[in-house]
C-alpha cells in the first residue's frame, strides 16, 4: 500500500473549492493508499470533511503541523519558509508520493503541485506582476536583485530550500494549473514548465426545480470589492436597456461591508431604481437568487478560474463575460464574451430581445454547465490521481 502525503494550508469556517480539492483527494487515495495530510495550523479535518459531505476516514488519516508555534519563528518562516520546508522533507521521506494542494512547495523530492491562489503564490515579483504593481528602477531595483541573487544563489541553498523558480524549472515536477489562463500567466513570467491544467471543484449545486425565471433579470455574485470592476458591470446593463428599450434590471449580490466602495455603490443603486443591492446570499437565498434570474453579467478579466461563473452555468443563466481571463474560458464561447461595455451591452441586449439567439446560447450553455458538476469533477479527479499513483510505480488499483 502506498504512502501519500497531501499539504495544505488549513481549514478554517470558510469552506469551499479550495478546502474542498485537499479533502477530496484524501478520500479518493485512502481507498487504495495510506494518508498523512500535512497543514499549516490545527484544523477540525472531521467537521470541515463533514460539512462539504466528504467520506474522510479521520481514523485512519495520519495529520501533522508544519508551521512554528514559536512567534518569532513564525514570523521568519513567513518570510522565509525553511521551518514548514524542513518538515515536509521529514515527512516526504517516509512517502512514496507527495502532493501539494497548496500552490508550489519543496518536498525536497519531485512532486505534484496544484495551484491554489496566486495572490499567495510565494514570489514577490510574480505577485507584483498580477497586481499590475510596476517594477521598481534605479536604486531599487538594484537592492531587489541583489537581495534575489543572495537568496537564489547562497540563504536559500545553505536552508536547503528551492525557490518557486528553481522547482518550475525542474522538469521532474508536476504542475497543475487551474486553468488554461493561469497556465499561460505563469509561463509568460517563469517560462516554460511541466504542466496540466486541472479544473478546481465547483462546490455549489442547484437542490431544487427551478422558480419561474425573470426574462429581464441581470445579476452578479460576489465579493462587491473593486476588482470586481462592478462599475461596469453597471455600465453594460445601463447601456443595454438603452440599445434593447427593454426594462432589464440589475442585482449584484454580496457582503455589504462597510467600505467606501460599497458606500459608492449604494449611493449609485438609490439613483437607478433599476439597480439593487441585496447584501450577503447563502444556501436558499442564493439558489433563488440565481435561478430566478436569466442573465448574468462578469467583469473582472484576471480571475484564475471563476467558480462564480461555473455557478451561473450550473443555476441555468447565460452569462456575459470579458474575453481574456478564466471566465471567458469557462464560458468558452466569444458570442457571449465582451471586451468594451459597449460589446458586452450589445450582447445583452440581443439575449434580451432576440428569442432565438436566446435560446441557442441557453442550449449551449446548459451543454457547458455539465463540465462543472461535482460529478464531472469527481470522475476526473479519479482519472487524474491513477496517473499520479502510476508514476509513483506500480499500477494503482482502479
Amino acid at each position: 500500500m502506498k504512502k501519500v502525503l497531501v499539504y495544505f494550508t488549513q481549514f478554517d469556517d470558510a469552506l469551499g473549492g479550495s478546502e474542498f480539492t485537499p479533502l477530496a483527494f484524501i478520500s479518493e487515495l485512502q481507498k487504495n493508499c495510506e494518508v498523512t495530510l500535512a497543514l499549516n495550523w490545527k484544523s477540525d479535518v472531521a467537521r470541515a470533511a463533514g460539512t462539504l459531505g466528504i467520506p474522510v476516514d479521520v481514523s485512519r488519516l495520519t495529520v501533522r503541523y508544519v508551521k512554528p508555534g514559536n512567534r518569532l519563528l513564525r514570523k521568519l518562516d513567513a518570510v522565509l519558509p525553511f521551518y514548514r520546508t524542513w518538515c515536509l522533507k521529514k515527512l516526504a521521506k517516509e512517502a512514496d508520493l507527495c502532493i501539494s494542494t497548496a500552490n508550489v512547495f519543496d518536498f525536497g523530492r519531485p512532486a505534484h503541485h496544484f495551484i491554489y491562489l496566486l495572490r499567495t503564490f510565494g514570489d514577490n515579483a510574480f505577485c507584483d506582476r498580477l497586481a499590475g504593481r510596476p517594477a521598481p528602477r534605479g536604486t531599487a531595483l538594484l537592492r531587489r536583485r541583489l537581495r534575489t541573487a543572495f537568496a537564489e544563489h547562497f540563504l536559500r541553498p545553505l536552508l536547503g530550500i528551492r525557490s518557486t523558480r528553481r522547482i518550475l524549472a525542474d522538469p521532474r515536477e508536476r504542475i497543475y494549473p487551474t486553468s488554461h489562463y493561469v497556465e499561460k500567466v505563469m509561463r509568460d513570467f517563469y517560462g516554460d514548465f511541466n504542466s496540466t491544467v486541472f479544473y478546481p471543484p465547483t462546490v455549489w449545486e442547484p437542490s431544487s426545480p427551478a422558480p419561474e425565471r425573470d426574462p429581464l433579470q441581470v445579476v452578479a455574485l460576489g465579493q462587491l470589492f473593486p476588482e470586481k470592476r462592478l462599475g461596469e458591470i453597471i455600465a453594460v446593463v445601463e447601456r443595454a436597456r438603452e440599445l434593447s428599450g427593454l426594462d432589464l434590471k440589475l442585482s449584484l449580490g454580496g457582503p455589504l461591508n462597510g467600505t467606501d466602495y460599497v458606500r459608492k455603490l449604494k449611493e449609485t443603486a438609490a439613483k437607478k431604481s433599476w439597480l439593487t443591492l441585496p447584501g450577503a446570499l447563502y444556501g436558499e437565498a442564493k439558489e433563488r437568487f440565481l435561478r430566478s434570474a436569466a442573465f448574468a453579467v462578469h467583469a473582472e478579466r484576471d480571475e484564475a478560474f471563476g467558480i462564480s461563473i461555473a455557478e451561473y452555468l450550473k443555476s441555468g443563466l447565460v452569462p456575459v463575460v470579458p474575453d481574456e481571463g478564466g471566465a471567458c474560458e469557462i464560458v468558452g464561447n466569444p458570442a457571449l464574451s465582451w471586451h468594451t461595455v459597449e460589446d458586452g451591452a450589445k450582447i445583452l441586449a440581443r439575449l434580451a430581445s432576440d428569442a432565438r439567439f436566446r435560446e441557442e446560447q441557453s442550449r449551449f450553455c446548459s451543454g457547458r454547465a455539465g463540465l462543472f458538476t461535482k460529478q464531472a469533477y469527481m470522475a476526473s479527479q479519479h482519472e487524474l490521481l491513477i496517473k499520479i499513483l502510476e508514476s509513483a510505480g506500480g499500477a494503482a488499483d482502479k
